[in-house]
């Protein structure tokens, strides 16, 4: 289950998506009681679907390279989720979460698509 897309802004290799993260997603069930969180799982997910949607038609998952989360996102929270393409590197991304306050960083990494 995809979160709502608020916005999406794509320029060659690099896409930039305003996510909306419904506190119903099917993520959230169980993914912990009493305090919910996205799961990197879901996160991952997502990188993927957009990934190979917006930037690498036809290609699919092959490994995690490297992935870094820095703060839990919570349920209806919105996201910035830049993603760049380097077919050479693999699929970079960053999820930051949107506050008031301005950006900050929830996760960051890349993946290997073949």
């Amino acid at each position: 289950m995809l979160p709502v897309e608020l916005a999406v802004q794509q320029q060659g290799s690099e896409a930039e998506l305003l996510l909306r993260v419904d506190a119903d997603l099917f993520w959230f069930q169980g993914h912990f009681p009493g305090q919910p969180l996205l799961p990197g799982v879901a996160q991952l997910d997502w990188v993927i679907h957009y990934g190979t949607t917006l930037l690498a038609p036809g290609k699919q998952f092959a490994s995690v390279e490297n992935i870094k989360f820095q703060q839990p996102i919570l349920p209806g929270s919105t996201l910035k989720l830049t993603l760049i393409w380097l077919p050479e590197k693999g699929l970079n991304f960053h999820f930051q979460r949107v506050t008031e306050a301005g950006l900050s960083s929830a996760s960051s990494g890349k993946i290997r698509l073949c």
